[in-house]
């Protein structure tokens, strides 16, 4: 049996106007980029990013996108983001750019990532916070900033190497 290997975009979705994020569905990101992987690689790059294309993950709140598509072709999926410019959806269009914050082998890689990047969006947060309740909000937000089970992980991790070191 083989399997695929996929990868996967991390990406921010940058608009002008913050209120239409909150419109954005998994359905117009997807034809957005297959939109845009054909107008810059034609039929070709279209056929090919098609083949295993997705959105895994859209958080409308902090314009956060999870693209996924097979490891022979990401380059041409990365090469195409750039160029989109607008998402339309039921009628309408939003300006907006992605930028491309990480590209991954696994979930798991771009949930870590995702993670450290929150954890650093927040501390730049609380440099510029004002007021002591803001402050301390944003402080308890930084806290629970974890994965579920991540430490459940680790000790299973350094068991097992334990475990490896003493046969």
């Amino acid at each position: 049996m083989v399997r695929f290997k996929n990868r996967y975009f991390v990406c921010e979705i940058i608009s002008e106007d913050p209120h239409c994020l909150h419109l954005i569905e998994e359905r117009t990101v997807h034809n957005s980029v297959k939109n845009a992987v054909a107008r810059i690689h034609g039929d070709f790059g279209l056929a090919c990013c098609s083949i295993a294309f997705s959105v895994k993950y859209l958080n409308a709140y902090t314009g956060v996108v999870l693209l996924c598509c097979r490891k022979d072709f990401y380059r041409l999926l990365g090469s195409s983001l750039p160029f989109i410019s607008h998402l339309e959806n039921k009628n309408q269009c939003y300006p907006c750019s992605f930028n491309t914050l990480y590209v991954g082998a696994t979930i798991r890689r771009c949930q870590k990532f995702l993670i450290q990047y929150n954890k650093d969006q927040l501390l730049l947060l609380l440099r510029n916070c004002s007021n002591e309740a803001d402050r301390q909000a944003i402080q308890k937000s930084m806290q629970s900033c974890a994965l579920v089970g991540e430490q459940q992980f680790q000790s299973h991790d350094e068991d097992s190497d334990v475990s490896t070191e003493m046969a």
